[in-house]
Parts: C-alpha cells; structure tokens; sequence
C-alpha cells in the first residue's frame, strides 16, 4: 500500500471541507489522485458498472468490492471513502465487510439502512430495515473496526419512501449508536439540505447526482449548512461513458479517428499515467545485467 498524505478522520478533524470525486477504476482513481482532492470516493454503482457491467442493485458481492478496494486504495495516496451496499449480508457478514475494507486499506466505510437487495439511492422503489435494526449493524460495526482511524459513515435510505422527518430521526439514532458520519441520501431540495445541515449533530456527508434525486448544492453552501463532505459519485462514469460513446461512434461513422473532436489523452500521457517512465528507469538500471 502507498503511503497516504493524512488520513481522512484527520482532515476531517482539522476542520476542512472534503470534495471526493466519483472512481471506479484504476484511470479514474490515477487521475483523480493527482489533483487537489483530498479524499476520493469508489461509488458501488461505478464498480457495478465499469466491472460487471450490471445494475446498482445488490449484484456485486463483497469479493467483487473488497478487490476493486484493495486495488484502488494500494494504487493511490489519497484517503479513500468506499460503499459498502449494506455490508453485504448479516451482523457476521458485516464484521466481515469492515475488517476487510479496512485490512485494503478504505479509510471510511460506508453502509445502508436498505433492504437486501439494495437498489441505486437515486432510484424509485427503496425499502428500509427498522432503525432499530440499523442501530446494531452500526454497533457491530464500530465494535468490528481495529483502528480508530477506520471511519464509519451510515446512510439512510427513508427519505424517499418514509419523508424526510423520517431521515433526519434516524440519522440522529445513527450517530447516537457511534456511526462517525451521517449521510441522508437523495434529499429533494436546498431547504432539505439545510435541514438536515442544521438538525443533525454530526459529521455529514452529501451525495452531489445533479442529474438524480437531488439538487446540486455548492460545496460552500453545504460547509455553511453544517456538512463536512460532498461525493460526486457519478462525475467520472458520467464524463467517460459519453466521451467513449461519442469516440467510438465516430470511429463507426468515419471508419478512422482522423478529426475526432473529443477530450483524449495521448498514448505519452496514458504512458505517464499508467507509470512507464518507472518501468524504462528499472530496465536501464539493469540493462548491465543483460550484457
């Protein structure tokens, strides 16, 4: 695992903002890395997607996530926020989940109040466990975690099926029961936004779909509202899927990418990207041992 430049619960601590950009690839994270982020966020429906190639539906398993984890958390310097769905079964397979998100290396954890299967939280049609029920997996939970550096965050899902009055109560019940950050998902106005900003007494986290549930709320209002955090889950799946499409439809429309109009990379800073300047210092370093 690379070395991390300070690990979220420490930014968070200090006070500042956080604005974590969506990955859910290896070129994703690399990139976003780069830039001034200072945590970045593997969204479940990007692994979903870009991986399986399936719906946000509680199709991908804990393996396919805590491998995509491991490999993105090792291959960057940032903290790294990742879903965890519902923690992917009972109170044993959550024990599961946390240890193993946090053994490769995610800094803050996050699970859902969903029913199993869990659906995409900008969708229609999400059910919710009890709250009591929700409060133990967050026990379980903190109580699995070896490092206190490990963040937990609980979503809830109520908001869309059960009001917002709803969400608010058990976002105060979750971090009552020592979940470390509170997210309501897919809030349905600025005024929602506000609310829950100034009702709920902990670190909170606001998921930015502009083209979803939710409005988008500018990274300074939501820090004036009371938020901590603000994902952009769908950012990067978003931008590459259309700037795929629209490179392959030129290529079926002109039968050559001469004149192609579209944001690319060169194959040198793909080179960069993907690390070749290491790979060529180590083979001319060794290059005596194969005279």
């Amino acid at each position: 695992m690379m070395n991390k430049t300070r690990t979220l619960k420490q930014i968070l601590t200090a006070g500042e903002f956080v604005i974590a950009p969506g990955v859910f690839d290896m070129f994703s994270a690399l990139i976003a890395d780069q830039l001034d982020f200072k945590a970045l966020y593997m969204t479940g429906y990007g692994i979903s997607g870009s991986y399986l190639g399936v719906a946000d539906a509680g199709l991908v398993t804990y393996t396919d996530m805590v491998g995509r984890a491991a490999t993105i958390a090792g291959g960057i310097r940032k903290p790294l926020i990742a879903d965890a769905d519902t923690g992917f079964g009972g109170l044993i397979n959550l024990r599961r989940t946390v240890r193993g998100y946090e053994a490769a290396g995610v800094q803050a954890i996050q699970f859902e109040d969903q029913q199993s299967p869990k659906k995409c939280g900008h969708t229609q049609g999400r059910q919710v466990i009890a709250m009591a029920e929700m409060v133990q997996k967050i026990e379980v939970a903190v109580e699995a975690r070896r490092s206190d550096d490990t963040l937990i965050i609980a979503r809830t899902d109520a908001r869309t099926g059960l009001g917002l009055d709803e969400a608010i109560k058990r976002g105060k019940a979750y971090a009552e029961a020592g979940a470390d950050i509170i997210f309501v998902e897919s809030p349905e106005s600025a005024e929602e936004f506000r609310r829950i900003g100034s009702e709920v007494d902990s670190w909170l986290l606001a998921n930015m779909v502009p083209t979803g549930l939710s409005p988008e709320i500018e990274a300074d209002q939501l820090r004036e509202w009371g938020f901590n955090i603000a994902i952009y889950p769908a950012l990067g799946m978003g931008v590459a899927t259309a700037a795929l499409a629209a490179g392959y439809q030129f290529l079926q429309s002109k039968r050559s990418t001469i004149g192609l109009d579209v944001p690319s990379y060169s194959m040198n800073q793909l080179h960069q990207l993907t690390g070749f300047p290491e790979v060529w210092a180590f083979e001319q370093r060794h290059a005596k041992d194969q005279g």
